[in-house]
């Protein structure tokens, strides 16, 4: 006789539970007329996609060799430039395949879209293969060129 009455609530109990879910398929339907006023953003975002469309990441002007006799290169400087679009992209500079950092001996200029890699004081180690990474969100691009610098015979 005394597991009766628990028996007995236990309905109780869900009955309460199954009041309580009665308005949440309203609810739901409340949830999705929100989202529906969300779905009105999506037309918002074509134009961004558009726009990153409209400006590809890309070297305009390419890095050119630079071949520079010892004889006169020693002491000189040499100055890689490139032209990238759009302005708003990240340059950064390497010497076979790793990083130069700027220095006295390696000058970055920026100038909107023009960006240049200055070597002060060239010597016969500066000679080798220089590259311009350029960088936009996820995307990358490089140009390459070679700093020749030609012993004299």
């Amino acid at each position: 006789s005394e597991a009766k009455p628990p028996k007995e609530e236990s309905p109780k109990g869900i009955s309460p539970v199954k009041a309580k879910k009665t308005p949440s398929p309203a609810d739901a339907e409340r949830r999705k007329l929100r989202p529906g006023s969300g779905g009105e953003k999506p037309p918002e975002e074509p134009p961004f996609t558009y726009q990153l469309k409209a400006v590809p990441l890309k070297f305009v002007k390419e890095m050119k060799d630079i071949v520079l006799t010892e004889a006169e290169s020693v002491g000189s400087s040499a100055i890689f430039e490139v032209l990238i679009s759009p302005s708003t992209a990240i340059t950064s500079w390497m010497k076979d395949g790793s990083n130069i950092r700027e220095s006295p001996k390696h000058k970055f200029i920026a100038d909107g879209k023009d960006r240049k890699l200055h070597i002060i004081d060239v010597q016969l180690s500066d000679a080798g293969e220089y590259t311009c990474v350029l960088r936009l969100g996820n995307k990358e691009k490089t140009s390459t060129a070679k700093l020749i610098v030609e012993g004299i015979p």
